[in-house]
């Protein structure tokens, strides 16, 4: 029930979070502005605030000189956590987060007791203790996993459920603790701890309002407008909420901090009846009494020299703390960036060291000589140097396995170049290592979190992962390197198959695997490169496409080729949207075929239609529900959504609102009982006669009228010889085959071709290359050709799935269709299915050419035979 409350507030905050800023903005004005008022006050709840006294004493000195140094120095580590993350995102809202809560809330609250800041700038490091970045990092991560900004909210929201009670638990447990220390009777240590208190309430309240609207909107306004993609992804944090979910808070430390709470409550209350009933007592210091006596120069005189030496020590105090944090500043900005390159390089080249530098020996079987005369050994592309103390401790150096540039053709990872010396480990993990750490140091490493993964060998992973301590499918997760993680799966897939080298031409490296993690692959080996080839310019509605076409099929490319430029010396060709809706057809099942006829029925219903699509329409911005269809077999119901999708493909958009939908269904029919949120009635990636009649994603139509002279001149053919051959070939041959949508030459060839290229699922290619060609003769003598392709199923999109991936994006972006459309949501998408409609359309004119001309067999025997397969067979 807590969590659900935080996670309701998370969803509320992060999806307002212009409201939020300005409201947290408009309070924090109104306390500044209550400073009059506070000053005629006491407003602190803990006890009453005391003045500052004049007179220093030396150990308040030292307390506040240690408290500065600690609270540099815990600011270094803090933030040297955080690059180790690798996003100056992290940084930068955490940074903000930062500032606004220890300094402009800290200001705020001194100024809402009428306090100067002059007298209580002591207690501004204190505050800088109090400030955890831990749980703000944690919660930025949640949103940078995310892949849209809805995401970005929902993980938003699951962050809050599972970071806020804790949250609240500790600032509760950290207001008590700090609290005592306003009864210690210390005046200026009861004015630190009070305000530390009111500082841990601003952060508490800063961190449930004011951050998670600034990450929310932040993300927001980092995102591509033209692409409709995030910037902020980052690889390591595909993984979180799962990661996340699993570190829930130990059951028995909450219990702990529970019981502690309740009894440092109860020693305030006891306290403050105390203080209560002593309120009546009044003495005179012993200042006062000395000023009544008289006797004023001893006291005027011991004044001064107490002034003097504090004054002395408080400069002594600041240059110390100056030094400290410039020191720290120095260290983190020179030192820490090159240590942190190194430790996120993905691709690093060599690491060289001066050739004075010895290598490291490991045990009797791993002597050699100094290489003082003979070259630095190579391991998998690093310079074997004299290495880190963490390398002679047994350690990897972080990002060591993911700068080494390996030989496909060996079996072993770790293996190790050398001379004619002999083989010298450069790194632990290596053939003559002298001590292979055991599965308990290596499951000590793995959860330490200052080492981890990055600090086990490739063999001591691999282990792990045998012994299912490490998943195999979050490898590139487990290691924050997604290249080695490919690299160790290849390595042990390898020993299982036939030919230990069949992986050696598959290639891995150098590829942006964040794009792919949790979204188009999973156990990734690898990618396939396939050829891209430019047919064009094609001449669509007066504009020019160079269309990209991924085939490994000769002939094709050239031949579209042909029938574009036949298309440039006519008018071009012209194309209209027909329809789009994606579809998404579930199966229920009712009692009985006459209650199922009822549900039918009532959908079929204006009244039945509007609840429908009032539950479907509320889950996107884009879906929206423009018609049902319902077919009854039995007691069983297939009901048939159809909806646009914006720039997206929209399967998951219809899947999204189809559960909604039948949710709502249930509410109305408690009998109905969903069988699949899919029954084939939608129907995707099969081959089916409702897609063909009814229509699936886009329907387009296309057509053009080639001039006799270009059919004869470029087409080497003639109008009469390609309408008889369409009639009688893509109608009568088709009919004869029972052909689905088959009524053309090879339509699925460039929708195949232009879907790989483009980042779409090939799977759909079924589906989406349903067209009829038609041909007419035309003009006044009948030597024109008139030619139209139809193809009702286009399944496509321009954003989300492959789409992500940087090789397609470079493709859409060609036809200038890559992402969201800015002005008309949707529009990218169908500019894409006419432009694989036109490409159909030049494809099928130039095949029908050369099966016309005879041509097919001559050009595919001279271009499309691997003459490299011929010589091997007649060898």
């Amino acid at each position: 029930m807590l969590a659900r409350l935080f996670r309701l507030h998370g969803l509320v905050v992060a999806s307002h979070p212009w409201e939020v800023i300005v409201g947290t903005i408009a309070l924090t004005v109104c306390l500044v502005s209550m400073n009059s008022l506070s000053s005629s006050q006491q407003m602190c709840s803990w006890t009453e605030c005391p003045k500052v006294e004049e007179k220093t004493h030396s150990s308040d000195v030292i307390t506040l000189s240690v408290t500065r140094c600690m609270a540099i120095i815990y600011i270094y580590f803090q933030f040297k956590s955080l690059r180790q993350l690798g996003s100056k995102y992290i940084l930068g809202i955490a940074g903000l987060f930062t500032v606004f809560s220890s300094f402009i809330f800290s200001t705020v609250v001194i100024h809402f007791f009428g306090k100067e800041l002059t007298g209580l700038n002591e207690a501004l490091p204190f505050f800088l203790l109090l400030i955890d970045l831990s749980k703000a990092c944690a919660l930025a991560k949640f949103a940078l996993s995310s892949n849209s900004q809805e995401e970005v909210r929902e993980n938003i929201s699951k962050g809050m459920a599972i970071l806020g009670p804790t949250f609240t638990l500790d600032a509760l447990v950290e207001c008590l603790v700090i609290g005592v220390g306003t009864m210690s009777g210390v005046p200026q240590l009861e004015i630190m701890c009070c305000f530390g208190c009111m500082s841990v309430l601003a952060n508490y309240f800063v961190f449930m309002t004011f951050f998670p609207a600034c990450v929310s909107l932040v993300l927001e306004l980092s995102r591509e407008s033209r692409e409709g993609r995030p910037v902020w992804q980052l690889s390591h944090f595909a993984l979180v909420l799962a990661e996340e979910e699993d570190n829930k808070p130990n059951p028995v430390t909450q219990r702990v901090k529970i019981i502690m709470s309740l009894g440092l409550a109860l020693v305030h209350a006891h306290s403050r009846l105390a203080e209560n009933s002593s309120q009546n007592r009044t003495m005179e210091g012993p200042i006062t009494r000395l000023e009544s006596d008289g006797n004023m120069l001893p006291l005027k005189l011991s004044r001064n020299l107490c002034l003097l030496f504090t004054t002395l020590d408080m400069d002594l105090e600041q240059v110390l703390t100056l030094g400290l944090a410039l020191l720290l500043a120095v260290k983190y900005v020179f030192f820490e960036q090159t240590e942190a390159e190194f430790s996120l390089s993905l691709k690093s080249p060599i690491i060289s060291a001066p050739s004075t530098q010895k290598l490291w020996e490991a045990g009797e079987c791993c002597k050699r000589d100094s290489v003082a005369s003979k070259p630095q050994k190579v391991v998998k592309g690093i310079l074997a140097t004299n290495p880190s103390p963490l390398v002679d401790s047994g350690l990897h150096s972080p990002g060591a396995d993911t700068l080494r540039e390996s030989d496909q053709s060996r079996p072993s990872l770790s293996s190790v170049e050398g001379d004619e010396g002999g083989q010298t480990p450069a790194v632990p993990g290596s053939s003559c290592q002298s001590k292979t750490r055991s599965l308990d140091e290596c499951l000590a490493i793995l959860g330490d979190p200052q080492r981890g993964a990055r600090f086990l060998t490739d063999e001591e992973v691999m282990t792990l992962v045998t012994s299912h301590n490490i998943l195999n499918y979050k490898l590139e997760a487990v290691l924050e390197s997604p290249e080695r993680g490919v690299a160790i799966r290849r390595e042990m897939l390898s020993s299982k198959l036939p030919d230990r080298s069949a992986l050696a031409f598959l290639p891995y490296k150098d590829y942006d695997y964040s794009k792919v993690m949790g979204t188009c692959c999973e156990n990734i080996i690898g990618y396939m490169p396939v050829p891209v080839g430019v047919a064009g310019p094609l001449l669509l509605d007066d504009e020019q496409f160079h269309v990209p076409l991924a085939t490994t099929e000769g002939c094709l490319v050239a031949s579209t080729n042909r029938g574009c430029r036949a298309l440039s010396l006519s008018s071009g060709c012209r194309s209209r949207i027909l329809a789009d809706g994606m579809t998404r057809g579930p199966l229920v099942r009712l009692p009985s075929a006459c209650r199922a006829a009822e549900v039918k029925a009532w959908l079929e219903t204006s009244d039945g239609f509007a609840a429908i699509k009032e539950a479907f329409d509320r889950t996107s911005r884009f879906a929206r529900l423009s018609k049902l269809m319902v077919s009854l077999a039995g007691r069983n119901l297939y009901i048939r959504f159809q909806s646009q999708t914006g720039d997206a493909m929209g399967m998951n958009m219809l899947s999204k609102g189809t559960e909604e939908a039948l949710r709502r269904l249930q509410q109305h029919y408690p009998d109905t009982q969903v069988l699949a949120v899919s029954g084939n009635y939608c129907t995707d990636k099969k081959s089916a006669a409702i897609n063909w009649i009814v229509g699936r994603g886009k329907s387009v139509v296309c057509e053009a009228t080639i001039p006799g002279k270009v059919v004869r001149e470029v087409l080497k053919s003639s109008t009469a010889d390609l309408v008889a051959l369409n009639i009688n070939k893509n109608l009568v041959g088709s009919a004869m085959a029972g052909s689905i949508g088959g009524f053309n030459a090879h339509a699925a060839n460039l929708v195949a071709a232009i879907y790989i290229a483009c980042g779409q699922d090939p799977a759909q290619t079924v589906g989406s290359s349903n067209c009829i060609t038609q041909m007419e003769a035309a003009g006044p003598d009948g030597e024109d050709l008139y030619i139209s392709c139809t193809m009702p199923s286009i399944e496509l999109g321009t954003v989300g799935g492959g789409t992500n991936l940087p090789p397609q994006q470079a493709c859409l972006q060609m036809l200038g269709v890559q992402g969201t459309s800015s002005s008309r949501p949707g529009e990218n998408a169908r500019q894409l299915a006419r432009v694989v409609c036109g490409t159909v359309l030049a494809g099928e004119l130039s095949l029908m050419a050369a099966l016309a001309a005879g041509h097919l067999v001559k050009s595919h025997m001279s271009h499309n035979r691997s003459k490299l397969n011929l010589s091997d067979a007649a060898s």
